[in-house]
């Protein structure tokens, strides 16, 4: 049945900014960029180190997201980080405002939030 997750798609309303974000801020590698002219759009296949993927969509005119961040569907991206101190200065030093860090109360680890550029919640989550 379900071996695990293969990948998460997101659409974004600024192709060129997202890209950027997720290829030069987070540093995902380019699997494939595929221009679907039927379509008018594009499809940006991203690998994450332990061989996931983030396909990152571009369409003419995407709805915004209808409220945040309680809205039914996906409520958040979390990425595993070694170093949570470091993964925050790193974004920093792109300009990318993080918030507060928090104690998961369940586990004790630390995380923390920021938005991509279509104002999506994604977490940094820290080690154990």
């Amino acid at each position: 049945m379900i071996l695990g997750i293969h990948h998460i798609a997101i659409i974004a309303s600024d192709y060129a900014a997202s890209r950027h974000f997720y290829v030069e801020v987070l540093g995902l590698r380019i699997v494939a960029e595929t221009y679907r002219a039927q379509r008018n759009s594009y499809k940006l296949d991203l690998a994450l180190p332990d061989g996931r993927q983030i396909e990152l969509f571009s369409f003419p005119s995407p709805p915004p997201r209808p409220t945040n961040p309680e809205a039914s569907g996906l409520r958040h991206l979390a990425f595993e980080v070694s170093d949570l101190d470091e993964a925050i200065q790193h974004l920093h030093r792109y300009g990318v405002p993080v918030e507060t860090v928090r104690i998961d109360e369940l586990t004790g680890r630390r995380f923390t939030f920021f938005k991509d550029p279509d104002n999506l919640p994604l977490e940094l989550y820290g080690p154990p």
